[in-house]
């Protein structure tokens, strides 16, 4: 018979019982039993040789993402202390600074030439200037007291508007509580001013997209009630919806029905600083730690993506108004340029690139670059460090 064909048991003859030899394969069915019973795998797993290159996400060309700042092109110098605060005008043809020096400059983006200073007395935490172009008005935080700040500039027209808004009449309160702000006119500086006294120190300053609104952040007073201390805060571009950070969440509010709408849970250790997208859908979160976590408002309470970029604290981030830029700076002397598109499908999540760490500034009493704020129309970044240098980051 064939092989094939053959029965698989062929009896045998055997001329006693005890010539009959052993089962051959009673040790393999044995061990085989033993592998079942303690739930083992009978076949063995090849090991797979996966490049690693081959891992990483596929990301567009850095080149097919331009422009994006890369190189210093100016400096502005003037301040003797660290420059803790700056803010570009509508037009994008001036820009602000205040410095621990006690000063607020007013600073050509062109020429890099000082057009003003006010010398204001004290160490000054936050500059802002107003949205509208048509509003040359700037707010300085100074210790405890927010300055309204005519800049002087603009046509008769602009500046003759400016001076009524800036017209501080007899206030009456209704009830007999102490206001929680004073306003009075300041007559020291040339072009006009007003100073908001407040009961504790003012750290931050933001302004509504309307330029009609602003808010201040109080050390240990906001409106709402809040599970820990205020960090920063900021308007939505678009909705009257404002976001405050504490030092572990950031809270959304309605201003208008004046509830709460969402929490957002960051996983950071502390918080440091917050930028909402220009279309109000995305947020970007830098932390005491230099991570940077990125929000999708319409996608989950939880971080989309989250970034260790800086080996020291994030102090500021920033979006750019026009183009698909945000940058982080820290206490390490860098600043960080990403490209951050957002789609309008909604079933499309947002492609984040790192794109460039800018370098130039230099430590000064352990900080480092403590301000970052991009320019409205161009892809300029205006990085300010602790060194008293303003720099300019172009294409």
């Amino acid at each position: 018979m064939y092989e094939e064909d053959r029965p698989k048991f062929i009896p045998r003859r055997y001329t006693s019982l005890r010539s009959i030899p052993a089962y051959e394969s009673a040790v393999k069915d044995s061990f085989e039993r033993c592998l079942d019973l303690y739930l083992c795998p009978r076949v063995r797993k090849k090991r797979l040789n996966i490049d690693p290159e081959s891992l990483k996400p596929k990301l567009p060309s850095r080149k097919d993402l331009k422009p994006y700042p890369v190189a210093c092109y100016l400096e502005y110098r003037g301040h003797k202390g660290a420059v803790t605060s700056i803010s570009t005008d509508a037009s994008g043809q001036w820009i602000a600074s205040g410095s621990s020096d006690g000063t607020v400059r007013i600073w050509e983006v062109a020429t890099g030439r000082c057009l003003r200073v006010w010398e204001i007395g004290e160490s000054v935490q936050h500059v802002a200037w107003n949205p509208l172009p048509e509003l040359h008005i700037l707010a300085i935080v100074v210790g405890a007291d927010l300055l309204i700040l005519n800049t002087g500039l603009g046509t008769e027209v602009d500046q003759k508007k400016v001076k009524e808004l800036l017209h501080v009449g007899t206030v009456t309160t209704s009830d007999d509580k102490t206001p929680a702000v004073s306003w009075l006119q300041d007559d020291r500086y040339k072009h006009g001013a007003i100073r908001l006294q407040h009961f504790k120190t003012v750290s931050s300053v933001e302004w509504h997209r309307k330029g009609d609104y602003l808010s201040t952040k109080l050390t240990q007073a906001v409106p709402f009630k809040l599970h820990g201390l205020p960090v920063t805060s900021v308007f939505h571009p678009t909705r009257s919806i404002f976001f405050i950070a504490t030092k572990k969440n950031v809270r959304v509010y309605d201003l208008l029905k004046q509830k709460l709408i969402k929490k957002l849970e960051t996983g950071l250790r502390e918080v440091s600083s917050i930028a909402i997208h220009p279309a109000g859908d995305n947020v970007i979160v830098g932390s005491r730690e230099g991570k940077l976590s990125w929000f999708d408002m319409d996608l989950s309470s939880q971080p989309y993506r989250t970034l260790t970029c800086h080996p020291k604290d994030i102090t500021s981030v920033a979006f750019h108004r026009s183009y698909p830029l945000f940058a982080s700076c820290s206490d390490d002397c860098t600043a960080y340029v990403f490209h951050g598109m957002v789609y309008s499908d909604l079933n499309q999540n947002p492609l984040i690139v790192p794109l460039e760490i800018l370098r130039g500034h230099s430590s000064s009493s352990g900080r480092g670059v403590l301000d970052c704020k991009f320019h409205p129309r161009q892809p300029w970044l205006f990085t300010a460090g602790a060194d008293s240098l303003i720099k300019l980051y172009c294409h």
